[in-house]
């Protein structure tokens, strides 16, 4: 996946902020909490956070693996773009999102949310 893809996806989310961390990762955030990681160091894999019920599951497929560093934190990472199907791989994405979203205060999520 491009920066430019993965901005398209995530970028108009609200809340969402972006910046280069460890000197060539692309991180997506909410509220200050990175929700996803782009590698754009040369191996473009991509790092998101999952339903802890779903950790396994995902990491017993082929070219997904644990995330280095954030395994812990329920983290997978896409070792090949096609390691999920688009849709999926979108959707997870959104649900990343909501998950780090929904561990922020009530009232961050509000002023974030706008709701």
């Amino acid at each position: 996946m491009t920066p430019a893809a993965l901005r398209t996806v995530v970028g108009h989310w609200p809340g969402v902020t972006e910046d280069i961390k460890w000197g060539c990762d692309l991180v997506f955030s909410v509220g200050g909490k990175m929700f996803c990681v782009l590698d754009t160091g040369g191996s473009g894999r991509l790092g998101f956070k999952v339903e802890a019920a779903r950790f396994l599951e995902f990491t017993d497929r082929p070219g997904i693996l644990p995330a280095p560093y954030m395994a812990r934190a329920h983290w997978i990472s896409l070792v090949s773009p096609d390691a999920l199907p688009e849709t999926e791989r979108d959707a997870l994405l959104r649900a990343s999102y909501g998950l780090v979203l929904s561990k922020l205060p009530k009232r961050t999520q509000r002023e974030l949310t706008g709701s």
